[in-house]
C-alpha cells in the first residue's frame, strides 16, 4: 500500500506538454508543487508549474537533480527514453504509471499482442519489416489496410494507407526503415473512448465514455454521452478495467475503441491522460488530470459520476483565431495552451461546450 503524500509534496512531471500544463494546474489545486522536466525552454507546462528544468533526456546530471526536487514522478507522453527512467529509478523515483506500461504502449506490435493475449479483440495485425514481410501481410490480411510505425507515431504520423496493390512499395518507403505494423481496416460506425484509472491500491474509476470524431488523423471533437447500448457501454468500462488491473496500472489510462456490430474492438491505449478525456473539466467534478494527480499521490480516487453534456473540440492551428467570438459564448469553456505559432495541426487550446447539465 502506497502511503499517501502529504500536500506541499512535489510532483514530478516529464514532458512540458498541454497536458503536463493541465496536470500542472490540477496538483496545484490539491495543494501539491511540481516540477517539470521537459527539453523546451519554452513550453506549456512551465507557464504553470512551480519548477522548469530545461534539459535533454539524455542529461543525467539534469535527472539526478530532477530526483532531487520531486516526490514522485509522472509523464504526460509515452515517448519517454528508457534511459531516463533507469536514471530515475536508480535514483529511488520510479515513475507511475509504470514501466510496464510503457513498454506495451510504446510498440505497436507489443500492444496488439498484450491486448489479444487479454483475449481482447483488436484489427488484424502482423510484424513488418521489409518487402517480403509485407507482401506475407497483405495476402493474409487483405485490402485496404494501414502501415504504421511501430514507435513513435501520434495524430496520424507515421502512417500509410494501402488501398491497392501499387501503393505498397510506397507506404513502406514511408516508414524510413523503421519497424512497421499492417494492420486491417475494421469496418466500424463510430470510435468511442474510455478514460479510467486506477490507484495503488487497486480501486479502479471510469468515466464515462466518449465519442471521437478525428480530421486528418487528429482528434477534432469528443461527444458525451457517445452513442452506445446500456451492454456496450458496460462492456467498454469492463474491458478497460481489465486492462488497467493486469498492468498494476496507476494513474489514468485512454482506451480507444472501434464501435461495431460484432461488439468492441480496442484501437489502442495511452498511459496517460488523454485528449478525448478533456471533456470532463466541465463535466464532472473531479476531471481526468485531478484523477490521475490522486493516483500517482496515492490519495483515493475521485467520483468521475458524469453531471452535464459536453462536446469538446480541439482547436488546431488557425482555430485560434476563433478564440474572441467563442469567448462570447454560453456554456463554453475556454482552455488555452499558451502556444506561440499556430501552426497547422498543432493544437493551442480546446473548448468545452456543456450541451446539457
Amino acid at each position: 500500500m502506497t502511503e499517501p503524500l502529504p500536500t506541499g509534496a512535489t510532483i514530478g512531471i516529464l514532458g512540458g506538454g498541454q497536458l503536463g500544463r493541465m496536470l500542472a494546474v490540477a496538483a496545484s489545486r490539491l495543494g501539491f508543487r511540481s516540477c517539470v522536466f521537459e527539453p523546451g525552454a519554452d513550453c506549456p507546462a512551465s507557464h504553470v508549474a512551480g519548477q522548469h528544468i530545461a534539459a535533454p533526456y539524455e542529461d543525467e546530471d539534469a535527472l539526478r537533480r530532477f530526483a532531487d526536487a520531486v516526490d514522485v514522478v509522472t509523464f504526460e507522453f509515452e515517448n519517454i527514453p528508457t534511459s531516463a527512467l533507469d536514471m530515475l529509478d536508480a535514483c529511488g523515483k520510479p515513475a507511475r504509471p509504470g514501466r510496464n506500461a510503457l513498454r506495451i504502449s510504446q510498440d505497436r506490435l507489443t500492444e496488439k499482442a498484450f491486448l489479444t493475449e487479454l483475449g481482447l479483440r483488436t484489427a488484424p495485425f502482423a510484424a513488418v519489416d521489409d518487402e517480403i514481410d509485407l507482401a506475407e501481410a497483405l495476402a493474409e490480411i487483405g485490402l485496404p489496410a494501414i502501415l504504421k510505425t511501430r514507435r513513435l507515431g501520434y495524430d496520424g504520423k507515421g502512417q500509410a494507407r494501402i488501398t491497392a496493390p501499387e501503393d505498397a512499395e510506397s507506404a513502406l518507403a514511408a516508414m524510413q526503415g523503421q519497424p512497421a505494423i499492417l494492420e486491417g481496416f475494421v469496418e466500424f460506425s463510430h470510435e468511442v473512448s474510455v478514460i479510467g484509472a486506477r490507484n495503488a491500491s487497486g480501486d479502479v474509476a471510469c468515466f464515462d465514455p466518449g465519442e471521437n470524431l478525428h480530421e486528418d488523423g487528429i482528434l477534432r471533437r469528443t461527444t458525451v454521452p457517445a452513442r452506445l447500448s446500456n451492454a456496450q457501454r458496460s462492456d467498454a468500462v469492463l474491458l478497460t478495467g481489465q486492462i488497467l488491473n493486469k498492468l498494476d496500472y496507476v494513474g489514468v489510462m485512454g482506451v480507444e475503441l472501434f464501435v461495431t456490430p460484432e461488439g468492441l474492438i480496442v484501437n489502442e491505449i495511452a498511459p496517460r491522460v488523454h485528449n478525448s478525456g478533456h471533456w470532463t473539466q466541465q463535466g464532472c467534478a473531479i476531471d481526468q488530470f485531478e484523477q490521475h494527480i490522486r493516483a500517482v499521490a496515492g490519495w483515493p480516487l475521485g467520483d468521475g459520476g458524469r453531471y452535464a453534456d459536453v462536446v469538446m473540440e480541439n482547436l488546431i492551428g488557425d482555430d485560434i483565431a476563433r478564440v474572441p467570438d467563442i469567448a462570447r459564448e454560453a456554456g463554453a469553456a475556454l482552455h488555452l495552451y499558451g502556444k506561440g505559432d499556430a501552426r497547422p495541426g498543432r493544437k493551442m487550446g480546446h473548448v468545452n461546450r456543456v450541451t446539457r447539465g
